[in-house]
């Protein structure tokens, strides 16, 4: 006699037809694959544009914030650094109001990498927009925001 429960083939078609969590993480495999694809050039991922995105700022960031606005924990943040620092892309400094924090810049080799990306990212983001069924890229992202 076996104990073993077995979950209907009708189920597993409705997680596969309804989970939103599965259809987000479809699309943002694959819309990654392609944001990689368009800065692979530049010897970016649309993971290291993002982040250098979010240090583009007059003042250098904190570790905190910029790990808030990319939701990742530091850790992963000190990870994802590490070979932007080694390119000469980013600056991590220690913070002199708190000698354990640190903070985070863009060099002007950063800057320059960043720059190149920017028409790039417009070209792939419009390319995806266009592909909307609805072309309502704006609610797309209102609804997204609100997930998360």
């Amino acid at each position: 006699m076996s104990n073993v429960i077995e979950i209907p083939f009708e189920t597993t078609l409705l997680v596969r037809d309804s989970c939103l969590c599965l259809h987000v993480q479809r699309a943002a495999r694959a819309l990654a694959r392609r944001f990689d694809e368009a800065l692979r050039p530049l010897g970016l991922t649309n993971g290291q544009f993002s982040l250098m995105m979010s240090l583009n700022r007059p003042e250098p960031a904190a570790m905190g914030p910029a790990a808030t606005l990319l939701a990742i924990d530091q850790t992963t943040l000190t990870a994802a650094l590490k070979p932007l620092e080694r390119r000469g892309w980013v600056t991590i400094l220690p913070n002199p109001r708190d000698r354990r924090a640190r903070l985070l810049s863009l060099t002007p080799s950063g800057k320059a990498v960043l720059a190149a990306a920017v028409p790039i990212w417009k070209v792939t983001h419009a390319e995806v927009e266009a592909r909307l069924p609805d072309g309502n890229a704006e609610r797309l992202r209102r609804d997204l925001l609100a997930l998360s």
